[in-house]
């Protein structure tokens, strides 16, 4: 039925409806959405119009019906551009994308102009809608398309690469995941094999077409992606090669090369041919060898230099399947020769072998998988793991490396068998070898899209390598520190657990970050691997110049329980360090713990952690120099020392807690007698310290505890001070003195000897001297009379040592040979002699077999302990009877000490002589020795 016989309505009617249908199939379209979507938004908006004409009751005039034919036929246009980009193959709509777009912006435009026809035919019904049909058609008629950036950066990369006549395989697999991405393919040989196939089909159809450019640029893409890794298919490239291979079996073992054909060679440059062309006159040339000729400006055929008519150049096919299939059977007579030169193990045939394997690759990616299927990557990793050759390890390598190279099946049998068992102990190997696996190792992480995040999860599990990379890291080669800086940062990015690891082989930086920016979860986790780590001196320091130290105060100060108890017990390690003692000052960290130790309700670890750090703070080296505000100003010591000594009084408060309590306490009253004697006597700290001298717990008994309490206790002993000295006793401590002589440690027992002898000197003036009083027959019973103060004597009302039972204890010191401890218990055995009367304090010593050790001392004794020596039998001496008794053996051992005619003006030489001295005044023989002794 002609056109005109139709009623305008009803044509009005089916162009609506094939507006709305093709503006919806473009909402459809993969390739192109952008460009797609606008016309398909200005098809609806022309519905819009269309259904307003019909509501008017369109005009039936001649110029109205023209219109809307020639808007039809822009329509249908559209609709065919839709359809034929709607199923396209993918790869193929996206390396046509700036045809297409072309395309879209052409029949977009011609719809504008339709419109704009229909308009002028129709201006009376129109008007109520002319604003938006002007706009309309303006913005068609306008319209400018153009393909996304990135995907003509593709399309560009593309054509560039085919100019060049690049097919190796790094730039196959660029290009072949680059337009996969973009048009949402998985990178997968499944999925790549369906696209290609597609793709193919393009190719097909573009030939039954006719259309022979589009063939040529379809062949040429094609060819280069199926270099691709992913294009290809295993099984495929495995029998191809077993055929390959089949004919090679036929050729002598030690043929190593076929000879190409003749016409194999270029007819210019007399080299085998990789893409041949033919001219018109049946020569075959290389394609860029015969370009070059034209180029020159020649004309004629360069092997008969016929005048060339025409010039156009033909693919031959079949001259570059045959040079491919001869090139392809020297790669497997040579991968055959490798094999059996690796096999011969002598080191000049296996670096020939890995030198030829390097070169297989070079030449054709497809030799990565020949070399793999023929058994050689097997092999050369055996030799990997047996070698001792350096060079041929580092080459073992170097061949991994390229074998790998942008090669996931080769990669994944690498890591999958065990390959790499062999690789990682090279990282820690010669630098030379060390940098060839730390490169090798890097590719084997890498995979199209970047890090393959499942093998870095493996090289994880492998216990040395986090090890060996942070050696690497630290190592003098740069080039080996920049790709094990990079594998490292990628494990601690995908498992926090190496992050522990990595710091405990030494690198902390990822640690530190994750502490001072991490989570709080984070966080935590990373301080309690800190808490559980192994670190010295130096590691130490490093933390906290790195900047822990304010975070771990933060936790203190605002985290939760397991916060503040994690931060505590890291300070604690990282108090070792006095750099880092100064830093937690600075920051006011000791009055944040001091608060946290003493706010009640307070976990008992916490306040044991609080403790250490007190203790730390104030040990020997640093004083109390670091118990600081932030402003730097000395925070006052009692308030501390009294909290302190409060907390041992707390009943229910365990050794665990009192123990660190008393170090810190301890430590900080040894700076400041004052502090010290009003501490303990308002506090009754006497009482807290002396528990600890009687504790049976087996970690005080093998900890310098008491040997601390001990040292503190002099203070409160010193003998110008009595009173001090009766609170000591009172207290039990003359017990506690008198046990520790027999099972304390070696400072134990001389501190205790010394602080028995501080507590001796006082007895002579404490001692009560008994008087007799009435008549003889009625007088009670005499008391009991101290042998060496003659009075009446107790522990507690004079100190006496000798009622302490001290006394036998002491003088087995004596013969023990330990320079400290019998320098300490002289000097007590010596308060019991007093001048004004000797007798009784030598005869005491006398009776309790004390002279004869300290006679054996001249035999084995230091100088020091001599002098003590003679200084105790200078009183001991003044006494006629012990000179009787121990005159002789004396007088021998004092005359031959070695070289004293030498020292007679020495201390010692003058104490000899006194002694000396004392023995001739008592001396029962008539017969002087002095002239002997000092002619």
């Amino acid at each position: 039925m002609a056109l005109e016989l139709v009623p305008i309505g009803t044509i009005l009617a089916v162009l609506t409806s094939q507006v709305l249908k093709t503006a919806q199939a473009a909402k459809d379209v993969l390739i192109e959405k952008e460009s797609f979507k606008v016309l398909a938004k200005h098809l609806f908006d022309i519905e819009s119009v269309l259904k307003e004409l019909q509501l008017q009751k369109l005009d039936d005039s001649r110029a109205a019906r023209q219109a809307l034919e020639t808007l039809e036929a822009d329509v249908k246009k559209a609709n065919n551009l839709v359809e034929k980009y709607k199923n396209r193959a993918r790869f193929y709509l996206l390396v046509k994308c700036r045809h297409i777009v072309n395309e879209v912006q052409e029949v977009t435009r011609d719809i504008g102009r339709s419109l704009a026809a229909l308009s002028l035919a129709n201006t009376e019904v129109l008007a109520g809608i002319s604003d938006q049909m002007n706009r309309l058609q303006d913005e068609m008629r306008r319209a400018e398309f153009e393909a996304s950036h990135s995907q003509l950066q593709i399309v560009d990369k593309l054509n560039q690469g085919l100019r060049d006549q690049k097919l190796d395989q790094g730039f196959a697999n660029d290009m072949l995941e680059e337009i996969a991405r973009a048009v949402g393919v998985p990178v997968e040989p499944s999925e790549i094999s369906k696209e290609l196939a597609s793709f193919r089909k393009e190719k097909e159809e573009a030939a039954y077409r006719k259309e022979r450019a589009e063939v040529l640029f379809l062949e040429q893409v094609i060819e280069l992606l199926s270099h691709a890794d992913a294009a290809r298919d295993y099984e495929e490239i495995k029998k191809q090669y077993i055929t390959r291979l089949q004919v090679v079996e036929r050729f002598d073992d030690r043929e190593e090369y076929i000879t190409p054909l003749t016409p194999f060679l270029c007819r210019i440059n007399r080299t085998v041919m990789t893409d041949p062309v033919s001219l018109c006159t049946g020569t075959t040339c290389e394609r860029a060898a015969i370009e070059a000729w034209f180029d020159r400006g020649e004309r004629t055929d360069p092997e008969t230099h016929e005048i060339l008519e025409d010039t156009t150049l033909r693919s031959n096919v079949r001259l570059r399947q045959s040079i491919e299939e001869w090139r392809e059977l020297n790669y497997c007579l040579r991968i055959r020769a490798s094999k059996a030169k690796l096999l011969a193990s002598a080191d000049s045939s296996v670096e020939e072998a890995l030198n030829q394997m390097q070169d297989l690759m070079r030449e054709n990616s497809i030799n990565k998988d020949w070399i793999s299927i023929g058994g050689l990557t097997d092999i050369i990793i055996s030799i990997l793991g047996t070698s001792h050759n350096k060079d041929e390890k580092r080459k073992i390598l170097v061949t991994l490396k390229d074998l790998v190279k942008g090669h996931v099946r080769n990669k994944e049998k690498l890591i999958d068998y065990g390959g790499w068992d062999h690789v990682i102990p090279c990282l820690g190997r010669d630098p030379s070898i060390s940098k060839a696996a730390v490169e090798l190792l890097y590719e084997l992480l890498q995979e199209r899209s970047g890090w393959n995040v499942s093998a870095c999860r493996k090289l994880s599990q492998q216990g040395s390598a986090i090890l060996f990379l942070v050696t690497l890291l630290k190592g003098q080669v740069r080039e080996s520190a920049v790709y094990a800086e990079k594998i490292l940062n990628k494990l601690v990015e995908i498992d926090e657990e190496n992050i522990s690891w990595a710091a405990k082989s030494g690198w902390y930086k990822p640690l530190i970050d994750q502490i001072v920016k991490g989570t709080d979860s984070s966080r935590i986790s990373m301080v309690r691997a800190l808490v559980n780590m192994e670190l010295f001196d130096s590691d130490l320091k490093l933390l906290g110049e790195e900047g822990i130290l304010p975070s771990l105060l933060q936790m203190l100060s605002s985290g939760n329980l397991e916060s503040k108890e994690l931060s505590l017990s890291a300070l604690v390690k990282l108090s070792d360090c006095a750099a880092n003692k100064k830093l937690i000052a600075a920051a006011g960290g000791l009055p944040l713990v001091i608060k946290l130790m003493f706010s009640g309700h307070m976990r008992s670890m916490i306040i044991v952690k609080c403790s250490e750090i007190l203790e730390k703070f104030s040990c020997d080296d640093d004083g109390i120099k670091f118990f600081i505000d932030e402003n730097g100003a000395q925070l006052e010591l009692e308030p501390i020392v009294s909290d302190l000594l409060a907390l041992q009084q707390i009943a229910h408060s365990s050794q665990n807690v009192r123990r660190p309590a008393l170090r810190a306490l301890l430590g900080i009253c040894k700076f400041d007698a004052g502090l010290v004697k009003t501490a303990v006597l308002t506090a009754k700290g006497v009482s807290l310290v002396l528990p600890l001298l009687d504790d049976t717990d087996s970690e005080i008994r093998t900890m310098e505890a008491k040997e601390n309490a001990l040292s503190a206790l002099f203070r409160f002993t010193d003998p110008a001070n009595p009173e001090t000295q009766r609170i000591v006793v009172e207290q039990g401590a003359y017990l506690l003195f008198v046990n520790l002589l027999t099972t304390g440690s070696v400072m134990a027992k001389a501190r205790a000897a010394a602080l028995i002898g501080d507590l001796s000197r006082s007895s002579p003036k404490l001692v009560v001297v008994s008087k007799a009083t009435g008549c003889w027959c009625f007088r009670p019973t005499r008391p009991h009379l101290c042998p060496a103060h003659g009075g009446i004597c107790s522990v507690r009302t004079t100190f006496c040592l000798i009622e302490a039972t001290a006394l036998p204890v002491l003088v087995k010191l004596l013969q023990g040979e330990v320079p400290v401890i019998v320098h300490e218990a002289i000097q007590t055995l010596s308060t019991l002699v007093q001048e004004g009367s000797p007798n009784r304090g030598a005869n005491v010593l006398h009776e309790a077999d004390a002279i004869k050790p300290v006679l054996d001392i001249f035999t084995w004794g230091t100088d020091s302990l001599k002098e003590e020596a003679l200084g105790l039998l200078e009183k001991v001496f003044l006494s006629r009877e012990m000179v009787e008794h121990y005159g002789p053996s004396a007088r021998l051992i004092l005359v031959g000490m070695p070289g004293r005619n030498g020292h007679e003006d020495s201390r010692m030489g003058r104490r000899v002589a006194k002694v000396l001295s004392l023995l001739e005044r008592y001396s029962r023989s008539s017969t002087s020795l002095l002239p002997g002794i000092f002619g």
